[in-house]
């Protein structure tokens, strides 16, 4: 049984530890719109959060970062104020952007740094970048009165908070940017793709504006099946609602299917069916919606939304 699951960062790492537990061969396509350059390292944040957990290394209060994490470089930067001093590097996870920076520049790409990395890890999922291009989300925002100005998405999101209203979007490189070596096959290939229940605007959102995703996901012969990240109108988990406030969609199961759209009834569409959270109530033309549990309490839990995903694609997990 091979799967795809497209997956941002903490939600979509824990999406995979259920997934994972079904026995299913899995193939996560990462979103890679959050990466960033800081300190000259090249920080990579679902990636990272995805191997860690999946390998056991996840700080599990956090949901972000390394276990047993120390902060000594953080402190030594600030003390000779070198900014950004609003995004924490933790002693441990810095070794993972060493590695990956000097891979990077002696020319490796960005899918062969993560399969080396994973080669520690283990994570028993294979991890894919959404493209080895230079895809970055930036926030068009204003700031104290000035002119709008975009800013990247990690400032909007760790420095801000999202509490600076998003006026839209721009994912930088996204149109001149090509898959990821075995993101499209994958996909052509599968006998079911998951939409991860992770941010709809700026984690599957951004993977879906790589050329070649979506039309990969219209035609595949498997069947397509998203979990909605919205439960009783508010996120699961982050800040979700302020990014769809800015392309104005609705917070709401309902509203998230809708702007996925059906592979049937719509140009765009990608859904054969959509998952909501009990008691709440969508109404997707074209796609058959059903009312499960979708609190990743814990692994089993997950494991059983999976589950029920994988039913509705068709698949018979037995």
């Amino acid at each position: 049984m091979k799967v795809v699951a497209l997956v941002g960062g903490v939600g979509g790492a824990r999406f995979l530890q259920g997934l994972k537990q079904l026995g299913a061969d899995v193939t996560a396509v990462v979103n890679t719109g959050d990466d960033v350059w800081m300190h000259g390292l090249r920080i990579c944040p679902d990636l990272d959060t995805c191997m860690y957990t999946l390998g056991g290394g996840i700080d599990t209060e956090r949901g972000w970062g390394r276990e047993n994490e120390s902060w000594t470089v953080k402190e030594e930067l600030a003390a000779y104020g070198a900014e950004p001093t609003w995004f924490g590097l933790g002693d441990r996870d810095i070794a993972t952007h060493l590695i990956r920076t000097r891979m990077l520049r002696a020319g490796y790409p960005l899918s062969a740094v993560t399969e080396a990395l994973c080669d520690r890890w283990q994570p028993g999922v294979r991890l894919l970048p959404m493209s080895d291009d230079r895809v970055e989300t930036h926030v068009v925002v204003e700031l104290d009165g000035e002119q709008p100005k975009a800013i990247h998405f990690q400032e909007w999101w760790v420095k801000h908070r999202a509490g600076v209203p998003a006026q839209s979007f721009a994912f930088v490189g996204a149109e001149a940017a090509t898959a990821g070596p075995g993101v499209l096959d994958a996909i052509a290939e599968a006998d079911a793709v998951i939409l991860a229940p992770s941010n709809p605007v700026v984690s599957v959102g951004t993977i879906l504006n790589v050329p070649g995703v979506r039309d990969a996901l219209r035609k595949t012969e498997a069947g397509v099946v998203g979990l909605s990240p919205i439960i009783g109108g508010k996120p699961l988990r982050g800040m979700a609602d302020a990014c769809l406030d800015a392309i104005g969609v609705e917070t709401s199961a309902e509203a998230v299917g809708r702007h996925y759209g059906s592979r049937k009834c719509s140009e765009n569409g990608i859904l054969d069916a959509w998952l909501v959270h009990t008691g709440d109530r969508a109404d997707v033309p074209g796609v058959a919606v059903r009312a499960v549990p979708l609190l990743m309490s814990d692994v089993d839990a997950t494991a059983q939304m999976a589950r029920v995903a994988l039913e509705m694609a068709g698949v018979d997990v037995d």
